[in-house]
């Protein structure tokens, strides 16, 4: 801190102090230059120098200005660029005019006494330009350099200061400024100097400054060092009761003996007890998203926390087990119900309502003495009797139990072609004769294939379908294949179609796969046989 202040206040000592050097340097340039036009104007007056010839300058001087008597910044008419402070006279009548040489106010700038290897003293006009050379850009005209800086701006409001902000070349300056204000005349002087020139000596300083500070904190170490091992008791009965923390039990309030490098060993049992605290939270928020496959391995025997969470995970693992299957149980048992109920519909209207209309038509046949009228009833009998078929066959084919799923998939599709004008093929692999296919997956298979057809007929505007059933030792395979629009599983809100079909898949233990774009969409379902 005693660096530090010390630093500061010799910064602002010799900030003061340039400042102050470079004010002295401008107020004497600035009298300087005030005496020179004073000189010049007086001697323009009594006469004892020669008036220009207005016709051989090269300056456009507006008429309000030829006729004001007094000293004018000319500079913006000069149509050369060239720096002009112009005497005018109109008393005879005849406006005369003198240029004051422009060396001799260049002379007086450009002289470098005080001013170190980056200061410079220059004169700017009310239109922010320059009107006397600049030391870094010798080659160009003054009036073609802006020096619209915080220094000029605030000496033409009337300010007389000092400050530091950057100059016309956008560098980090100390300046000091003032107006001459002289006749019409008014013109900026500043005198300026760069910082980094006068902060050079200063490094040096931080130097020295910045040893100090080491050696002083060296020894303020060694002392702290010295003074730790009077206080280290209750420090390392801190680290001994972080340790066991940190292996999982956070009841022991034993006292421990003194040991060596107590902080360091302090700090690696927190960092370790953190460690042991952030694994355990970790894993809870994982139990907490119901990710239950997530590991955690306790710290030790006494990591009752640890040891309380993998009780918790295998507790939920065990009750998703169970919702899992109850829930699969509770669809089998609905499904099983709906085709229980089917199948009963299926027998009622084979059984009951079929024998009863063939016995009515044979009736009709024996006893309707009207040909016409006979022929009527009896088309209209067959169409009935068709149509009772065709909902029997629909609640239950009897080809599932017959034959099998592989014959009635064929006959479904068969009547699919006949009425659907599109291309589809189903290719039955299952073996009729040895099959392992149970009745439930027979016509959970058949409901699937239904499903798949019917969904492919309403959306997906395909004009080619492919079926293929096959049956394995282990699995049996149903792969599904159109060239229709597809649809996108992330995006599109799934149909009661897909969900009745993975439902089935679910309730008969097996694995769907669904992958679709435009032309091609394929459905891989993979079934295990039960034994």
């Amino acid at each position: 801190m005693l660096s530090f202040t010390f630093y500061n206040e010799f910064s602002k000592v010799l900030d003061d102090r340039i400042l102050l050097q470079l004010n002295s340097v401008k107020t004497l340039k600035q009298i300087q230059v005030e005496n020179l036009i004073s000189s010049e104007w007086n001697a323009f007056l009594k006469g004892s120098t020669t008036a220009s010839n207005l016709d051989t300058l090269n300056i456009h001087i507006p008429e309000h200005i030829l006729q004001t008597t007094g000293i004018h910044d000319l500079t913006p008419y000069n149509l050369d660029g060239h720096t002009s402070i112009g005497l005018i006279s109109t008393t005879s009548g005849q406006p005369k005019i003198k240029i004051i040489p422009y060396y001799k106010i260049n002379n007086i700038l450009l002289e470098r006494a005080g001013m170190g290897s980056s200061g410079e003293s220059y004169l700017v006009g009310t239109d922010f330009t320059m009107r006397s050379q600049s030391r870094f850009s010798p080659q160009k005209l003054p009036s073609t350099i802006t020096a619209k800086t915080k220094g000029v701006q605030d000496a033409l409001s009337g300010a007389i200061g000092r400050g530091v902000f950057k100059d016309y070349r956008g560098i980090e300056v100390y300046s000091v400024y003032s107006l001459i204000n002289i006749s019409n005349l008014k013109l900026v002087i500043l005198s300026e100097i760069d910082i980094s020139e006068v902060k050079a000596p200063l490094s040096q300083l931080k130097l020295k400054l910045l040893g100090l500070t080491i050696l002083i904190m060296s020894i303020a170490i060694i002392l702290s060092l010295f003074l730790t091992r009077i206080i280290t008791n209750p420090i390392t009965n801190m680290r001994e009761s972080l340790k066991i923390m940190a292996a999982g039990n956070y009841k022991q309030n034993k006292k421990f003996v003194k040991n060596s490098s107590e902080i360091k060993d302090m700090f690696e049992a927190l960092d370790s007890l953190k460690k042991s605290l952030q694994g355990a939270v970790n894993f809870s928020n994982e139990l907490g998203k119901m990710n239950l496959n997530s590991q955690y391995v306790p710290k030790g025997n006494n990591d009752v926390l640890g040891k309380s969470l993998i009780k918790m995970r295998n507790k939920l693992i065990e009750f998703r087990n169970k919702e899992t299957k109850n829930s699969i149980t509770t669809k089998r048992q609905l499904v099983d119900g709906l085709e229980n109920e089917r199948r009963r519909l299926s027998r009622e209207l084979h059984d009951g309502i079929g024998p009863l209309l063939t016995s009515l038509k044979f009736y009709i046949e024996n006893h309707i003495e009207d040909k016409n009228q006979k022929l009527e009833m009896i088309r209209i009998l067959d169409t009935t009797i068709s149509e009772i078929r065709l909902m029997s066959n629909a609640l239950m084919p009897s080809t599932i139990d017959d034959f099998g799923v592989g014959v009635a998939l064929t006959n479904f599709v068969n009547n699919i072609k006949k009425t659907s004008g599109i291309s589809i093929e189903f290719e039955d692999l299952t073996d009729e004769e040895i099959s392992k296919i149970t009745k439930n997956q027979s016509i959970n298979i058949f409901r699937i294939g239904q499903e798949l057809v019917n969904n492919a007929l309403k959306h997906s505007h395909a004009e080619n379908i492919r079926i293929s059933l096959s049956e394995f030792d282990e699995f049996i395979s149903l792969f599904y294949y159109d060239d229709g629009i597809g649809f996108d599983l992330k995006k599109v809100t799934l149909g009661s179609g897909i969900i009745n079909i993975k439902e089935r898949v679910e309730i008969c233990n097996g694995d769907i796969q669904i992958h679709s774009k435009k032309g091609n969409t394929t459905i891989e379902i993979e079934l295990p046989i039960d034994i």
